[in-house]
């Protein structure tokens, strides 16, 4: 009984693959019962976030070789999204015992982050990991491994200097903004959703000392709340965006919200304009060098 990691990201694989291969929250769970009905897995967990898709398990006593249950894994997970299985293959890495281990340990700790140390990757470790519980797919070996990550995790926060600067991707995107703009205070951030990584933003914006931030969300009560938090007195609208926009005559957007995606940038008269995706789907134009 072994065991093991299967996954992709952002090193591994471009934003197209992953954003194929990602669950969404509503089908984590059915995800890992049929994870788990494979002969070849007895323990599961999920991790999915914009950079990676990670699964975890064990790996059940069975007589096929520990290669072919690398196999089994892939086929499941080009089954399950309707992806092509070379593709899967062709992005993927598996790793088994010790260094499947070490591997998630490091992935707790922010060292496999696209920014180096970001902490955000642990509460979504711990919260695939409280999913598996629920659902019964993670028993007592997967349970050792994910509390051994958790403790490492801790100790790397606790005894290097990873955790002493504050660093996320919401931080660099801000960091990015006052290395655009001359003066970042005489700007007007536009926060599309409320969810925990804009509220991030909203508080680096807000420490970085602009003041005309405008918050565009589905629900107006969380908009208003993440508002009240932060400090933002500026209007909210619980609008679509090109309705925003209209209004504000500065910039055309032409955005959707199934997933917030802006398509297009049609018209931007006198300055500049930065956008910043944390979302898995492309969710900026294709071609922005095209914006003059």
């Amino acid at each position: 009984m072994t065991l093991f990691v299967f996954g992709i990201n952002h090193t591994t694989a471009p934003v197209d693959v992953r954003e194929k291969l990602a669950f969404a929250p509503e089908i984590t769970a059915t995800a890992l019962h049929q994870l788990v009905a494979q002969s070849a897995v007895s323990e599961a967990a999920i991790l999915s976030t914009c950079n990676r898709t990670e699964v975890y398990g064990r790996l059940s006593m069975n007589a096929m070789p520990v290669e072919e249950h690398h196999q089994v894994i892939a086929q499941w997970l080009s089954e399950f999204h309707q992806v092509p299985l070379h593709q899967v293959e062709n992005h993927s890495y598996f790793q088994q015992a010790g260094q499947a281990v070490k591997h998630m340990m490091r992935v707790a700790s922010g060292l496999d982050s696209m920014v180096l140390g970001e902490p955000q990757i642990l509460g979504q470790l711990k919260s695939s990991f409280s999913v598996a519980r629920q659902e019964k797919t993670a028993t007592s070996h997967l349970i050792r491994m994910f509390q051994s990550a958790f403790n490492m995790a801790k100790f790397v926060r606790t005894h290097t200097a990873i955790g002493e600067n504050p660093v996320s991707v919401a931080y660099a995107a801000v960091a990015m903004a006052k290395q655009i703009f001359a003066r970042l205070e005489d700007q007007t951030a536009l926060l599309i959703g409320a969810g925990e990584t804009i509220e991030l933003v909203a508080r680096h914006l807000h420490d970085a000392g602009l003041k005309k931030i405008i918050v565009a969300n589905r629900t107006l009560a969380r908009a208003q709340e993440l508002a009240h938090e932060n400090y933002i007195t500026n209007r909210l609208k619980n609008v679509l965006i090109d309705e925003f926009s209209e209004a504000q005559k500065r910039e055309i957007l032409n955005m959707q919200w199934d997933g917030v995606t802006c398509t297009k940038i049609a018209e931007r008269v006198g300055s500049s304009l930065l956008v910043v995706s944390r979302l898995i789907n492309r969710t900026s134009w294709p071609g922005p060098r095209q914006i003059g």
